[in-house]
């Protein structure tokens, strides 16, 4: 019995016992919440269901939860159920009933733990969309990471996910780049609010080398060499710096493209057409305050070129039309005001403005020898995605950079995450599944498996903590895809393989000398297999390898 069936337990007894006695059935919750008590003298579950509901349903809190203990403790699942305090509930399994959550794992095997929340929602999960004016720096390297594992959680519960990255390669910025690297090119000045530092050298060396003869075109010509060079080969550097950092995408859009194809145009025309595009000043103005955001916005500008927020508009639109039930972007710690603004841009669309959700991801600094490294993309000490790999390999990087909630800042030691010790957290839970094969094959070697095992044997306390840890994953999963809060997976494996380590130090799994193999030598064997899936199930979802030897 899981969590999730404990908890249907629970709402239906609830509203049976209240409908017999002819009380409010209606105020019971269609999710009764079971947790585990912090001290497990107290049960191996427990719920305030009897708290919440009683007041609205008629009747005291102690009576309701006399009434589910008496209910429950029917259950051939339930050793005991218990009332405690002013009306909580805390609740035994039967061995065997913790017994079959080992088997549900074994059963479901790479599916354990999905569930169905998102079920037939397709979601653009736009992140990472660095300018292509350098390499993907630390900012961009934690959406890569923390977004590619929130894109895996939204589809272990059923959505239908297109990762998106969202090239800004129409406006000024590509300009600059480029005149940047003409100038390093031919030794000349860095140009106003250029782009300096040694990969700028690096790319006009390789421009020049790749382009005979454009040092003899004409300035317009040589520019717009440069500039299309520069674009293609940033794009192809960023690419596959992404795949080999394990996060591939499945649509690269190119913001030019809105302008190239009328789109801006289109969605400018619509928006004056519908009246939420009015004319002030020399400029177009979207109406945004009418819809939430803290000002209106100019569109189209006095100049007659299209302010940024056009792009971002056409570019709503686009993805509106592709049939999105879901637009998620995945934005830096400098854009919070899109969060008011692109849901304007929804609403004056005739969108739900729900519809667009931003989540915006804070600084990420490295640290080393204690001191931290400065970081800048327009100087020498800019600190990329490949510098964090070379560090620390894609593992560790993946993996610090996914275990903490990203709005919060993040500190990486890079001498904790490159160590092999314990300390280091992906070490320790790939640790814990590499030690979890190496008894799968002194099993085999032993002639021991794990079939029909008898689990109601898993009576110690170690193998109910895993038991109930493991149990606790499904609803891991759904807490991450809800919240968008991937960190919550990475927080799990750390506690499941700790339960783990306890469970083997106290729990001997495989005979020893003459011993000949026993029914709980099988069970435990089971229950450790189970250990292994689950450990493996979720660092595939944060895109970290499960090694079976280190």
């Amino acid at each position: 019995m899981t969590p999730a069936d404990l908890s249907a337990l629970l709402r239906r007894a609830a509203v049976d016992v209240l409908n017999q006695r002819g009380f409010d059935a209606s105020a019971v919750p269609d999710l009764v919440v079971v947790e585990r008590p912090r001290n497990p003298e107290h049960g191996d579950y427990a719920t305030n269901v009897a708290l919440q509901v009683a007041k609205r349903a008629g009747t005291t809190p102690r009576e309701l939860a006399s009434w589910l203990a008496t209910a429950i403790a029917e259950a051939d699942e339930i050793a005991s159920a218990e009332i405690a305090g002013p009306g909580f509930l805390n609740i035994r399994l039967a061995a065997a009933a913790q017994g079959q959550i080992v088997q549900k794992v074994l059963e479901a095997g790479v599916n354990y733990g999905r569930g169905d929340s998102l079920a037939g929602v397709k979601i653009n999960l736009e992140f990472v969309s660095a300018n292509p004016t350098g390499p993907i720096h630390l900012g961009g390297t934690r959406w890569a990471a923390a977004g590619d594992s929130l894109g895996r959680a939204f589809e272990a519960q059923g959505a239908e996910v297109t990762r998106e990255y969202y090239f800004n390669d129409h406006g000024a910025q590509i300009d600059r780049f480029a005149r940047s690297l003409e100038a390093a090119a031919f030794g000349q000045p860095v140009p106003e609010d250029g782009y300096a530092g040694e990969y700028i050298n690096e790319i006009a060396g390789r421009i020049v080398a790749e382009t005979p003869g454009i040092a003899d075109l004409p300035e317009d010509e040589r520019h717009e060499a440069f500039r299309a060079a520069c674009v293609d080969m940033m794009f192809s550097h960023i690419k596959r710096t992404l795949h080999e950092f394990g996060t591939d995408f499945d649509v690269y859009f190119h913001e030019n493209s809105l302008f190239e194809d009328g789109a801006v145009d289109a969605a400018v025309s619509d928006l004056k057409e519908n009246g939420n595009l009015y004319f002030d000043d020399g400029a177009w103005w979207l109406r945004s305050s009418d819809y939430g955001d803290d000002k209106d916005r100019v569109v189209i500008k006095s100049d007659g070129n299209a302010a940024y927020i056009a792009g971002d508009i056409a570019y709503l639109r686009n993805k509106h039309d592709r049939g999105f039930d879901l637009c998620v972007y995945m934005l830096g710690a400098d854009h919070h005001g899109y969060i008011a603004r692109l849901k304007a841009a929804a609403a004056a669309l005739g969108y739900d403005p729900n519809t667009v959700e931003v989540l915006i991801g804070q600084m990420v600094s490295l640290v080393r020898d204690g001191k931290p490294l400065r970081m800048s993309k327009r100087v020498s000490t800019v600190i990329t995605l490949d510098d964090l790999v070379d560090a620390i390999g894609v593992d560790a990087a993946r993996y610090a950079l996914t275990r903490s909630s990203f709005d919060n800042t993040l500190d990486i030691d890079l001498e904790l995450w490159a160590s092999a010790s314990n300390e280091n957290p992906v070490y320790y839970v790939q640790y814990a599944h590499a030690r979890l094969c190496s008894i799968g094959r002194n099993a085999r070697d032993l002639g021991v498996t794990a079939d029909n095992p008898s689990l109601e044997l898993l009576t110690h306390q170690r193998e109910g903590d895993l038991i109930r840890t493991l149990g606790e994953f499904p609803n891991v999963l759904d807490a991450a895809a809800k919240l968008r809060e991937p960190h919550r997976i990475a927080r799990y494996l750390e506690d499941l393989a700790g339960v783990y380590h306890r469970f083997y130090d106290q729990c001997r799994v495989l005979p020893q000398g003459d011993e000949e193999p026993a029914a709980l030598h099988t069970a435990r064997l089971a229950l450790c297999d189970a250990t292994r899936q689950v450990l493996s199930n979720g660092l595939a979802l944060l895109g970290v390898t499960a090694p079976e030897r280190m």
